[in-house]
């Protein structure tokens, strides 16, 4: 496990200050966004081309990595093209002066190789295991993993599709799974992650793996995701309006009567 560890840490590495390079170059360091789902690709398939050997529940995971970093790297470079750098990270663009270069390296690039190197825990035990029998675990995770994949590509597509009117301009999705969560897509990429972990779970060392939803989940609704876009739209009266009566992650009904 060490060496698959070691192996996928120097990959990540690599990988992310090749970013930072291609990002200094653009003067866009919301590029790594765009690479978040390719990493977790990357460093299956480094890990696959050094494997001994690879079983079908290995292949099948494999699989749900791929789709996922697929769909959402390509989701993620579309909604970007044309677009100048977030704002997340205009913000830290100002904030950090002239220790921005420095800055943004470690506290951007670094930290979100560091995050990737401790939400792939279940890649390392699938790449570790002797297990090769599919179980009622497997099945349960493939299946929460499905409803999670497709609970955000829905929402994505729903927010994406919300924008393209023009008559939409400065207003706030508030239809479709947005009516029932207030980051309905969010809850999808937390969902799936935990579909992938009772996947693994009955692998050697599986409950190890419990590490990558439960951190990615602390990320989303603490620190990178809910926090700082509910901060864009924090005072405003149709966000007031809408924080009042939708959940914040969890779809569940408005919590008002008679709303609509």
């Amino acid at each position: 496990m060490s060496e698959i560890i070691s192996i996928s840490a120097l990959t990540i590495l690599i990988y992310v200050t090749l970013f930072y390079i291609v990002a200094q170059i653009k003067t866009d360091n919301s590029i790594i966004d765009i690479g978040w789902g390719i990493g977790f690709i990357l460093v299956t398939s480094v890990l696959f081309f050094l494997a001994d050997s690879i079983t079908n529940i290995q292949l099948l995971f494999i699989l749900m990595i791929l789709v996922w970093g697929v769909r959402l790297s390509f989701h993620i470079l579309k909604r970007s093209i044309g677009k100048p750098e977030d704002f997340r990270y205009q913000e830290f663009r100002r904030n950090w002066g002239d220790k921005y270069l420095i800055k943004a390296y470690y506290k951007v690039f670094l930290l979100q190789g560091g995050f990737m190197l401790f939400i792939s825990a279940p890649i390392y035990v699938v790449f570790n295991s002797t297990v090769t029998e599919f179980n009622i675990l497997n099945l349960l995770g493939i299946v929460i993993f499905i409803i999670g994949f497709l609970t955000e590509s829905i929402a994505d597509l729903q927010l994406n599709k919300f924008k393209k009117d023009e008559s939409n301009k400065g207003k706030i999705i508030t239809t479709g799974l947005w009516k029932y969560s207030r980051h309905p897509n969010y809850f999808g990429e937390a969902l799936l992650w935990w579909g992938i972990f009772i996947y693994v779970v009955s692998f050697d060392y599986g409950i190890a793996a419990a590490i990558s939803p439960i951190f990615l989940n602390y990320l989303l609704v603490y620190i990178s995701g809910v926090p700082m876009l509910e901060k864009k739209y924090e005072g405003r009266e149709d966000w007031e309006t809408y924080k009042s009566k939708t959940s914040k992650f969890i779809p569940w009904f408005s919590r008002l009567k008679g709303t609509k």
